[in-house]
């Protein structure tokens, strides 16, 4: 599946002289994130119509493990009239997230036989969404952290040709972190930091989960997800990093991150923090591709 592929005009990959609106030299590529020039305004209600977005052209990926008793919840509260099909890619839980996903609704339930990751969970829905033809892809959490009817904002860029990936952001203004611990609320600030240094973007969040962007994305030979150190907490982190060094349109929009309490995280902070910081320390040094 290519760009050209029912998309509007001028939002296909860089490089091609055609799309005016692409950025392909080194100083595009430092300012590709957009985090302000019309976030707050989607956020505030001037945002672009939702009779804009055609579900029929986007799948929702929602990757889970051992969610029973939230993922239906996050399955029923996709809007329809946003995204026409549900992905769920069970982890190998040992509940019943399947079940429950199927019975929310989800158009399709993909069970790994082992527990590979949460990036292998992304990377699974990706390839299946792109397999049955759709154009764009939105990843939201498993645990219900996030509002499903903010999908409207991350996919509206898209439709208007804006973007070709846009990542939720917690922190610009209209964004929201209810229940956030106080560690929690550092870690997160801290990390767009780190990003910032080594890929020169104005990043606000790069670690929030919510984001949408063209499958197109996938078949740049430079966007690797292919790679198995991309299975765990990897993949994200090295997907936004990757698209921003290859010079796509990157924008930010705000977003609302919820926290439940006790279960709304699987991370050991140590271990995943380091597959967090690794895409980006590896590509900045050219380690991995």
């Amino acid at each position: 599946m290519t760009a050209a592929s029912g998309s509007p005009q001028g939002t296909g990959p860089p490089g091609r002289t055609a799309d005016a609106g692409t950025p392909s030299s080194d100083a595009a590529r430092h300012a590709a994130i957009v985090p302000g020039e019309e976030a707050p305004a989607m956020g505030a209600g001037a945002r672009v119509p939702a009779a804009l977005i055609r579900p029929e052209r986007v799948a929702v990926v929602v990757p889970a493990w051992n969610e029973q008793g939230k993922i239906g919840q996050v399955v029923r509260k996709v809007p329809r009239r946003l995204a026409a099909c549900v992905i769920v890619v069970d982890d190998c839980s040992s509940d019943g997230t399947s079940a429950e996903a199927r019975a929310a609704g989800a158009e399709r339930v993909i069970r790994h036989e082992r527990n590979r990751g949460v990036g292998a969970g992304i990377r699974t829905g990706l390839l299946a969404a792109r397999q049955a033809g759709y154009e764009f892809a939105a990843v939201l959490s498993g645990d219900d952290q996030h509002e499903p009817d903010e999908l409207e904002r991350v996919l509206a860029p898209l439709f208007a040709g804006t973007a070709d990936l846009v990542q939720g952001s917690r922190w610009l203004p209209g964004g929201a972190t209810p229940g956030i611990p106080r560690s929690r609320r550092w870690l997160t600030r801290l990390y767009p930091v780190l990003f910032r240094l080594a890929s020169g973007a104005p990043c606000t969040d790069g670690t929030n989960g919510l984001r949408a962007f063209r499958l197109s994305l996938l078949d740049d030979p430079r966007i690797r997800l292919e790679q198995d150190w991309l299975d765990r907490y990897e993949l994200e982190p090295y997907l936004l990093f990757q698209a921003v060094r290859s010079g796509y349109r990157v924008r930010e929009v705000p977003v609302t991150v919820r926290y439940h309490g006790r279960g709304t995280t699987k991370m050991h902070w140590l271990r995943d923090g380091w597959r967090i910081l690794r895409p980006v320390i590896y590509r900045r040094l050219g380690i991995k591709h």
